[in-house]
């Protein structure tokens, strides 16, 4: 037996002496029959748990989880150091009525002038036609709900009948959307309009309560063992406020892959190229916006699953800080990891659909503490002093670079550039910094996100639900069944000294900024469409700069910056720090402003609005 290797307290390790190591992935890629044969393997008794302890060993993951000593006590869920104040900002009342929230971050958006926005002379020329577009529309009587109820209807409905077939609602009601439209156009011709969100219309992620659609969790079978009742407490608020919620979304089968793969209800298509991925698990949300059916849509992210699809689909997704937003009544509601948050097509969207939907749990207010949200005041004179004082933090290195280790160097050429731009436009500053035990990071959240999600299907397995699950899903199973206990305790030491690493960088960076993926949508093989695929390398590529955002629950938001030389969307992430929303969505702001000109309209969109 060999001595065990012990770590330096965290407070006394030497950043001079950290390296970046590459993310080496040693798993195979497999697909049809190979994928069958090899799930058979895993699930076996003996056979299973020696395979699973040879890839354990190839990923150096029991080295440092069974014979490595952590001097740091461990930390089960985030915990954060009391919040500074965030500069030109409007407070928010977490616990008043949605409407209201609504109503305070629609004063801190920019003024909007309709003949600006719907005149074709001034407008880049693609944009998507934003909440504020369609609230004037409605106001104006030049459209109502109702009729573009019936535009999104008769759009889903032709979807069946695509070939490669869309798939990007599971669960949908044609006259439950007619429903709630006519009640909607009933009150703007009383004038008596709910929120600037009434008549906008919204999809819902399959784990996420929407009464009265069930909650399938893109699996055959959830909804035979659990219920629902009533709505997840955000999507009662949205609805409050006026929404128009058009079902249930497609998703990764549990939100237990990167990709959008689902072999059940066919596999969401990327709006930008057809033949590719949309990324994941928030798939059919992330497409439904991309491609102009929804204004926006709710979407939950463990592990990057709002980020990851919103950058491959060319949108702003955001990942508020764990705990700012209730995720009773949700699949992911007894997890560590895991937020619901907003997919929208621009920041402001996103800021009026956080506005709705934030707001923690009384648990969760009696143990993090949360400090009142806040949104950013993007109409005052002070906006462009408080963005030119933000520091952002870019870690670099000798080579090869964190920032830099991506698929295609157009990701992170495209990434600079927009940094070049926040500098040269705004003033912000470029910080370097050094960010240890990235590996032990991603362990670290696999170890966490995988032991929850087995506990929280246990009872499901033993009475023989596990074997209706796809292939992929059950390959990730097999995994996370053979994490100990002890490997959960280690995996929480880890997520401790990851924390105090980053409240270090926090300390003199403002913003932490990253390319949001490695890679920009990956191709469908057609081998995965019938019975999935598993490819831990795309995966890496599409997580590899995620993962702070869900161990440490800090707020993180993508933005779309550019495309690769094959036209793929490209995103920008900002990481901030625990609670610091407002000050990432300012960011976000400027960067979409700075990027405006060169978006370009998807392969596959939709006018629904067409008041031109």
């Amino acid at each position: 037996m060999g001595k065990k290797k012990a770590m330096v307290p965290v407070e006394k390790l030497d950043l001079s002496t950290v390296k970046y190591e590459p993310e080496v992935i040693k798993a195979p890629h497999l697909t049809g029959l190979m994928l069958k044969l090899f799930v058979r393997m895993a699930e076996a008794p003996v056979i299973g748990s020696l395979i699973m302890s040879f890839l354990k060993k190839q990923n150096k993951m029991v080295e440092l989880l069974q014979d490595t000593v952590i001097p740091e006590a461990p930390m089960f869920k985030p915990e954060f150091p009391p919040k500074d104040a965030e500069p030109s900002v409007v407070t928010a009342d977490e616990e008043g009525k949605p409407e209201d929230r609504v109503e305070s971050a629609l004063k801190c958006l920019p003024h909007y002038d309709p003949p600006s926005c719907w005149s074709g002379d001034l407008l880049p020329s693609f944009r998507y036609w934003k909440i504020r577009d369609y609230a004037h529309a409605y106001r104006s009587k030049i459209v109502t709900p109702s009729m573009v109820a019936e535009k999104i209807i008769s759009v889903i409905e032709e979807c069946n009948y695509h070939k490669p077939p869309t798939p990007l609602l599971i669960s949908f009601d044609a006259e439950d959307i007619r429903k709630q439209a006519a009640a909607s156009t009933k009150r703007f011709e009383e004038g008596n309009p709910l929120s600037i969100l009434d008549g906008v219309f919204m999809a819902i992620k399959d784990d996420i309560d929407c009464y009265p659609h069930p909650s399938k969790g893109a699996t055959t079978w959830m909804h035979e063992v659990r219920s629902v009742e009533k709505d997840a407490v955000c999507v009662s608020r949205v609805r409050s406020c006026g929404v128009i919620l058009i079902g249930k979304a497609n998703m990764h089968e549990l939100g237990m892959g990167t990709t959008g793969n689902n072999p059940i209800y066919g596999t969401t298509r990327n709006p930008h190229a057809l033949d590719r991925y949309t990324g994941g698990s928030s798939s059919g949300p992330a497409a439904l916006v991309a491609s102009g059916l929804c204004s926006a849509a709710l979407g939950t992210d463990g592990g990057g699953s709002i980020r990851i699809p919103s950058s491959l689909c060319g949108v702003v997704g955001l990942k508020t800080t764990y705990g700012r937003t209730s995720v009773e009544g949700s699949l992911c509601d007894s997890g560590t990891v895991e937020i619901i948050g907003a997919i929208a097509s621009t920041v402001e969207d996103v800021i009026l659909v956080y506005a709705a939907s934030l707001g923690s749990s009384p648990e969760d207010r009696i143990c993090l503490r949360p400090p009142p949200p806040c949104f950013p005041d993007l109409s005052s004179l002070e906006n462009a002093n408080t963005l030119g004082s933000l520091r952002l933090g870019k870690y670099t290195d000798v080579v090869p670079l964190w920032f830099n280790d991506v698929h295609s160097t157009d990701i992170s050429d495209v990434c600079e550039d927009v940094l070049n731009l926040l500098s040269k436009n705004h003033g912000c500053e470029k910080i370097e910094i050094v960010i240890p035990e990235l590996n032990e990071m991603r362990t670290a959240h696999l170890v966490s996100i995988g032991s929850e999600t087995m506990c929280s299907l246990n009872p499901d397995c033993a009475d023989g639900k596990g074997v209706k699950l796809t292939y992929d899903t059950r390959t990730s199973l097999a995994l996370f069944r053979s994490f100990t206990a002890s490997d959960y305790v280690a995996a929480q030491c880890l997520r401790r000294r990851v924390m105090h690493h980053h409240m270090e960088i926090f300390k003199k960076a403002d913003v932490i900024v990253t390319p949001t993926t490695g890679m920009t949508a990956p191709k469908i093989p057609p081998s995965a469409l019938k019975d999935g695929e598993t490819d831990m390398q795309v995966t890496g590529y599409l997580m590899r700069f995620v993962i702070a955002g869900n161990l440490l629950g800090l707020p993180a938001i993508t933005i779309p910056v550019g495309y690769d030389k094959q036209g793929l969307p490209i995103g920008l992430q900002l990481i901030g720090r625990p609670w610091g929303e407002a000050t990432i969505l300012r960011l976000a702001s400027a960067i979409e402003e700075l990027c405006a000109k060169s978006r370009k309209k998807p392969a596959s969109f939709y006018e629904i609005l067409n008041i031109k």
